[in-house]
């Protein structure tokens, strides 16, 4: 599992230690486990000796650690210089680094590496600074600066990292926003701070855990303990997405999906995947629900919406659902459109209150454009696209714990959020899966691991972090033939699945 932590987190684990006399050992790891990293960069580049490394140094503990770090490297015979950014420097740092022979600059040198090291965890506002050379590899000293590491909001001027080196812990601004974009290959150099570390901000899933997590079946199990889906999706206008939210459950291994679409959509379905069972309303014993890929305005389809959400099961919802959750309402009211425009925060009061399915076990899977127009069922101030996409973990947090949800929000990093607060960043994903049909193929992933593990005590959180790494692994699988379309996914679904198990 990998934790992260905001800039707050770490500041206050530092401070036991800084209290006991620790801080010279903690810039003494910090500035070594730096030092080692640009070693490497210039090994890779032909060799440490003769060298020439620059840096950008701010005043604060940020710029001692580089400036420690230069010592070390000029005394392996490294040419270091540094651009203090300030009328004063780290003294302890700025003397070991005059001692061991390096420079002071006016302005940044031709270098193999530079370091960025102006600003640290304790950053936000407005950063500028000037641009290093277009040949040299940036390393950044705990953050590119102008980094916030809470929200990865991130300055405009703000160079570029190919590596970032960060201490302690992993910071939640290198995973999200435009400081994942920004940080370039992050490495976490251990300086002592695991004892001191409180619950972490936001997890992410490695390998490991995902194989811990995927439902693997017993050799006494029938198809019922392998989870049976109720699928709600395709329409006239949109019946693909039926096929691709049917391929995408079955190649993650539920035991038998029950397909509520119309006839026609049924019979494409059927012509693709003849183990399915459908019918044109919900109908037989299912485990979990999977709604809204394609539905449109197809008002039967509403209606098995509606019915799958009083069903009290595990439900994701996404696609046309999201924006059919508010008519859930009127249909219990009986009355027209026209003349109740329930809000979406009173639909999911209202499930929580009579049918039991609101909470974590009711899963919205919005992009940004989405949960924009979600958030304005109770903002008069709602964020528009862009401002989701720049804090997806803030927006997404907002929304599970103001609406009491589970919230898959979809983007090049896909944040998991549980009404307590509960995240995961999963960013496993290729560029090709922003594609049509993309998303269908999620909610069958994520449908069938809802329905196989409803017996367990896997949390929907959980199991959405889950169905992000699959989604993204088939996506980098798919990948390899070159460009695809989501029809090329299932395939892909299945042996990224297969590896887990």
């Amino acid at each position: 599992m990998v934790s992260a932590y905001t800039g707050t987190q770490i500041r206050a684990a530092e401070t036991p230690l800084l209290q006991g006399g620790g801080g010279p050992a903690l810039m003494a790891r910090a500035a070594h486990g730096l030092a080692l990293a640009v070693v490497d960069e210039l090994k890779r580049r032909g060799g440490v000796y003769g060298g020439r490394v620059a840096a950008i140094v701010g005043k604060g503990n940020n710029g001692g650690d580089a400036l420690f770090a230069l010592a070390e490297l000029a005394r392996r015979g490294v040419r270091a210089t540094a651009v203090l950014t300030g009328t004063t420097a780290h003294a302890e740092g700025l003397a070991a680094f005059t001692a061991a022979g390096g420079r002071i600059t006016d302005g940044l040198e031709p270098a193999d590496v530079v370091i960025d090291a102006v600003l640290g965890t304790g950053f936000t506002g407005e950063f500028v600074s000037p641009l290093p050379s277009p040949h040299a590899t940036v390393i950044a000293c705990d953050l590119p600066s102008g980094v916030d590491g809470d929200t990865g909001l991130a300055s405009p001027g703000v160079w570029r990292a190919d590596v970032t080196v960060t201490f302690g812990a992993l910071k939640t601004g290198l995973l999200v926003g435009r400081g994942r974009a920004l940080a370039g290959r992050v490495e976490i150099v251990d300086i002592g701070l695991g004892p001191y570390l409180p619950e972490p901000d936001v997890r992410s899933l490695d390998a490991a855990d995902a194989a811990a997590l995927l439902p693997v079946p017993r050799d006494d199990w029938h198809k019922y303990s392998r989870g049976v889906l109720g699928l709600v999706a395709g329409s006239e206008d949109y019946p693909g997405a039926a096929v691709l939210a049917t391929a995408g459950a079955l190649a993650t291994g539920v035991g038998m999906v029950r397909l509520v679409a119309p006839d026609a959509v049924r019979a494409l379905v059927l012509a693709a995947h003849p183990e399915i069972v459908g019918s044109a309303e919900p109908r037989g014993r299912v485990q979990a629900w999977a709604v809204g890929p394609g539905i449109g305005d197809d008002d039967a389809q509403r209606r098995a919406l509606a019915t799958a959400l009083g069903s009290g099961l595990p439900t994701v919802v996404d696609a046309s659902g999201l924006e059919a959750l508010g008519d859930f309402l009127v249909a219990e009211n009986g009355s027209s459109r026209e003349t109740t425009e329930p809000r979406l925060a009173e639909v999911l009061d209202r499930l929580a209150e009579e049918r039991g399915v609101a909470g974590e076990r009711l899963v919205l899977t919005p992009h940004a454009g989405e949960l924009s127009r979600i958030l304005a069922n109770y903002r008069s101030n709602s964020p528009d696209r862009a401002a989701i996409e720049s804090e997806p973990l803030r927006w997404a947090r907002e929304a599970a714990e103001r609406l009491g949800v589970t919230v898959l929000l979809k983007g090049s990093a896909t944040v998991c959020a549980a009404p307590d607060g509960t995240a995961f960043i999963q960013a496993e994903g290729h560029p090709y899966l922003a594609t049509a049909g993309s998303g269908d193929t999620l909610t069958g992933i994520l449908g069938a691991l809802l329905a196989t593990a409803s017996a367990g005590g896997t949390r929907p959180v959980e199991l959405a972090a889950l169905a992000a790494c699959i989604h993204g692994w088939a996506g980098r699988i798919a990948a390899g033939g070159g460009p695809y379309g989501a029809e090329g996914l299932a395939g892909a679904v299945r042996r990224a699945v297969g590896r887990l198990g």
